[in-house]
């Protein structure tokens, strides 16, 4: 295990790497960031020492390895629009966006394990058939669409939920801005996260189901009722804990995904997070903040998935000997 662990990392440290350079490169050929920087009552001379002292004008390789040295140090560059460190503004946007995405996972959660599961013992049951037929509806509408209708009901028809933004916040240990802990927050949270778990909450369910009536049909199954044991055993020990192999692969990657996905949700919501803050660092020409916003998903993406395949190699002992050969 330790070496299929080491070699997971391994892999996870080149692929950081790689979307740091396409980042960099981004950064490097999107803009004049000195232009940014100054008006335009600047002459060329100041310009031209202003590049030189933010060492622009050295080779690429140079500028890329100096990227790499202060990014592992935790500096990922200045945002031009804040004036502050650009992981300084994404440490601040981050809670917003985190918490969105964990409520959203847990809405996921709670729901398509229950759904999927009995929509694979009672296939031909007519709840079943309503909860398929939502599926494929929840599937074809686009995350703004669902957000849009939310807003329509129960916002501007019953007046039930506040259309936009995080509502009342508590500050915890410091930095992080939680509406979790009070009630006006949770309100807020409550649409977003409905909208922003509509993107995966369908496959999770048909994912679930298909898998679930796969071993519902194979020959352990089929032994464990012959041997009369309980339903609910059968189903829940049996059945359920062999599907949650491929569950498990995919809940990691979609967990990534949702994080980037948060952009069409938080500007629906106008929930100020980073999804939000990456679509105004692209029209403010921000490019720092940017490529930081960049880097910080992929290491999100990386961590999910390097984690996924060490848990998958301690549910699945054969994942570690085929990764040996």
């Amino acid at each position: 295990m330790f070496a299929f662990t080491v070699k997971r990392v391994l892999q996870a440290v080149i692929v950081m790497l790689i979307i740091s350079f396409i980042g960099f490169a981004i950064k490097h050929n999107f803009g004049d960031p000195v232009r940014d920087l100054v008006g335009q009552r600047v002459t060329a001379a100041e310009r031209a020492q202003i590049r030189e002292r933010l060492g622009l004008n050295d080779p690429f390789p140079v500028q890329y390895v100096r990227f790499l040295r202060d990014a592992l140090h935790g500096n990922l560059g200045q945002s031009y629009f804040f004036k502050k460190p650009a992981t300084e503004v994404i440490v601040k946007k981050a809670p917003a966006t985190l918490e969105l995405v964990f409520c959203a996972a847990l809405i996921i959660v709670v729901l398509s394990v229950p759904l999927g599961i009995y929509s694979a013992i009672r296939p031909k049951s007519l709840f079943s058939k309503i909860v398929m037929g939502g599926s494929i509806v929840g599937v074809s509408m686009p995350v703004f669409l669902t957000a849009i209708l939310l807003i329509y009901i129960f916002s501007v028809e019953l007046h039930w939920l506040p259309s936009y933004g995080r509502g009342q916040t508590v500050l915890l240990f410091g930095w992080w801005d939680s509406g979790l802990l009070t009630a006006d927050g949770l309100k807020h949270l409550i649409m977003p996260s409905i909208a922003l778990s509509s993107i995966m909450l369908p496959l999770f369910i048909r994912l679930i189901r298909s898998e679930m009536m796969e071993v519902l049909e194979s020959e352990y199954v089929k032994f464990a009722w012959a041997k009369g044991i309980k339903p609910w055993r059968v189903w829940l020990v049996h059945a359920f804990k062999n599907t949650l192999l491929p569950v498990i692969t995919v809940g990691g990657v979609q967990l990534g995904i949702m994080v980037a996905f948060t952009i069409l949700t938080e500007t629906v919501f106008q929930w100020q997070g980073m999804g939000s803050m990456f679509i105004e660092s692209v029209e403010r020409s921000d490019t720092s903040l940017m490529v930081a916003y960049l880097v910080f998903v992929g290491i999100v993406f990386v961590l999910v998935n390097t984690l996924v395949d060490i848990i998958y190699g301690l549910v699945n002992p054969t994942v570690r000997v085929a990764g040996r050969q």
